[in-house]
């Protein structure tokens, strides 16, 4: 430092060597992508990019939703011996799992504990067990393994649920209940009726309700226990208007041999041929059009 004006006075600079000079060229740090391997700023940087990917997958369900609604069923009916219970289309794979030997029966705990609470548990621990700092799935192959594997589980037992199930409705006979509602209303639409309410139709009347044969054979069979003392329907379809959907001779069949495995049980060894011919042919007249 200079205090007089003589040229030949020696200047001496004060200042700290280890302040470094400024870099004013690298305005904002590189990103994270540069280095393999680290990681970034959980916020705002990593959380915004979740919650984008969050809402991407919200719009794409709700698209799915509105495109392709829950199909409505009946009210529950205890009764109902023909109806086939499925869970919702994200569970199928777990339906499906619970019906193997080893996931039901004796091993029914391991079923419900196991089978379905491990994974879970396991995705839950995942953050935990697996902490390398390898980002590539490539070369992560345990992780990457296990999670190809559980996709293909999923996919492949979703698939064999839902073809069991339509293969069940083809073997008894059955048409969905959401289908049937939409047959019923495209139909009553037509008809001039407005859109078909379960409970509310109009129940055919019967004809030649005061069949003396008739009755006795149905007391004898137990009919009004599944199709209503009133043959209104109930565990079973209604009676009334029943001529419309099957012939005497389709009427003769179920009645002898049953129908929808079980669910109409076989009455060839309770009641006579002469009696199975008296019913078919009492229930052929009932027609709605011939009880108008």
């Amino acid at each position: 430092m200079a205090h007089k004006h003589d040229p030949n006075e020696k200047i001496v600079y004060v200042g700290d060597s280890r302040v470094r000079k400024r870099n004013r060229s690298q305005v904002a740090p590189p990103d994270f992508t540069a280095f393999p391997g680290k990681s970034e700023a959980f916020i705002p940087n990593f959380l915004l990019k979740e919650w984008m990917v969050g809402v991407v997958v919200l719009v794409g369900f709700l698209v799915l939703v509105i495109a392709e609604p829950a199909p409505l069923g009946y009210p529950a009916d205890p009764l109902n011996s023909s109806f086939i219970p499925m869970p919702d289309w994200y569970f199928l794979f777990l339906y499906q799992l619970l019906k193997y030997p080893y996931a039901s029966g004796d091993y029914i705990v391991l079923g419900i504990l196991g089978l379905s609470g491990i994974p879970f548990i396991a995705l839950l621990m995942a953050p935990f067990l697996d902490t390398g700092k390898e980002r590539r799935f490539y070369k992560r192959p345990i992780a990457s393994s296990l999670m190809l594997v559980s996709l293909v589980a999923v996919a492949y037992l979703t698939w064999v649920s839902w073809n069991h199930y339509t293969e069940e409705l083809e073997l008894n006979g059955v048409t969905p209940e959401h289908i049937e509602r939409e047959i019923k209303s495209e139909e009553s639409i037509e008809k001039g009726l407005g859109r078909w309410i379960p409970g509310k139709e109009k129940i055919p009347a019967m004809v030649e309700a005061e069949d003396t044969a008739f009755t006795e054979t149905m007391t004898q069979a137990a009919c009004i226990s599944c199709h209503g003392a009133e043959l209104e329907g109930g565990a079973g379809p209604a009676l009334r208007g029943v001529g419309d959907r099957h012939t005497k001779e389709e009427l003769i069949d179920i009645i002898t041999n049953g129908k929808g495995d079980g669910a109409m049980p076989s009455f060839k060894t309770d009641l006579s041929a002469e009696q199975i011919e008296k019913v078919a042919t009492w229930l052929s007249k009932q027609k709605a059009a011939a009880a108008e």
